[in-house]
């Protein structure tokens, strides 16, 4: 878990990167204006810019900006917050929900930061209190397959567990969401698991966190790259 704040993205921002979809962004990088995504958004050339650099600040779009304007693209992750955003609505209208997500990646190794902020004492309660487990000081990094990332904004549809954000006298730490998840590898599984979902990362949406009682890399013989399953579960 880590404390880098992901440049904000709003119902505006979405806008602006549904905007470069329809245009064709998905596929292939598309040439657009400022005034003419202005014009579509009903906002000043100066506000659709801004847009457009948070996008690629929180890393949704592919941006190359040239003298007549700019070429821009999809990231995965632009993608992946695009069907998140399909999911609420095909709840809001088909009102199904799925009760199990099922991904798949590779081990990789991770930057170290989830050992210090997995062991901090006011998350520590609360995953003992809620998820009835103190972690093992550590979270299991997976890089997801592309079929997998496409999947992965229905995990924001399952009820999950809430972390309360807290705070100390020198900082503020965020809250976050735990997904109650099996992990799996060549027949060996580990049911005891959870997702962490931190507001603030600096993973993006191709990469799962996992956490659990045990060290899941010893549990289950786990090396950077490893392909393993990940089935999500709403939570009871």
């Amino acid at each position: 878990m880590s404390e880098s704040a992901v440049s904000a993205v709003g119902y505006d921002e979405l806008a602006a990167l549904k905007f470069v979809a329809l245009e064709g962004g998905r596929s292939s990088p598309v040439k657009i204006s400022c005034s003419g995504l202005a014009g579509r958004l009903d906002a000043s050339n100066q506000t659709a810019s801004r847009r457009l650099q948070r996008l690629e600040s929180a890393g949704y779009l592919d941006r190359d900006v040239v003298a007549d304007g700019q070429w821009v693209s999809l990231t995965e992750s632009g993608e992946a917050a695009l069907h998140c955003e399909y999911d609420h609505y095909r709840r809001i209208f088909e009102g199904d929900s799925p009760s199990t997500v099922e991904l798949e990646g590779t081990i990789t190794s991770g930057m170290g930061e989830g050992r210090h902020y997995i062991s901090l004492s006011g998350y520590v309660e609360q995953f003992r209190d809620r998820l009835g487990y103190e972690p093992f000081p550590g979270t299991l990094n997976v890089d997801l397959d592309d079929e997998s990332v496409r999947a992965r904004s229905a995990v924001s549809s399952l009820p999950g567990v809430q972390i309360d954000g807290w705070e100390d006298d020198e900082r503020t730490f965020g809250p976050a969401t735990c997904y109650a998840a099996t992990v799996a590898d060549d027949g060996e599984i580990a049911e005891e698991a959870h997702i962490i979902v931190p507001e603030r990362t600096h993973h993006d949406e191709t990469q799962l966190e996992i956490i659990a009682p045990v060290k899941l890399r010893d549990e289950l013989g786990l090396d950077d790259g490893t392909v393993v399953s990940v089935r999500v579960e709403a939570a009871e």
